[in-house]
């Protein structure tokens, strides 16, 4: 018998009021060794949450606004925002980086889409 582990922090997607799901999307366009990689950080925060570097960090000056690290194939890497709500880790957005820094506009729309659910 297997010992089933909690979540601390259940993951659930961001929806928008179109109904779609931008992160679930942004993920299906990733390649399946890279979905794999992504889904395994998210589950090891969801499993020890709260939960820092070098995989979880908050995003400086962006209150409540968190990203998984995941280090991809080919040594890129990925960035999934999300917040804490309620009992729940909403995904708001996910990037493949290409620069040192995440570029403002990714870190805005994450945090648009975090104030959007308050």
């Amino acid at each position: 018998m297997s010992k089933r582990r909690i979540k601390k922090l259940p993951a659930a997607f961001y929806g928008t009021s179109t109904g779609t799901e931008p992160v679930r999307e942004w993920l299906l366009d990733q390649s399946a060794d890279d979905r794999r990689l992504i889904g395994y950080d998210i589950a090891t925060a969801e499993l020890g949450w709260p939960i820092g570097m070098p995989l979880c960090r908050s995003i400086a000056g962006r209150k409540g606004l968190w990203e998984v690290r995941t280090n991809l194939t080919d040594g890129k890497i990925a960035r999934v925002f999300f917040c804490a709500s309620g009992s729940r880790m909403v995904l708001l957005h996910g990037i493949v980086k290409k620069t040192q820094k995440t570029p403002a506009k990714d870190s805005d729309l994450a945090e648009k889409r975090m104030k959007e659910m308050k």
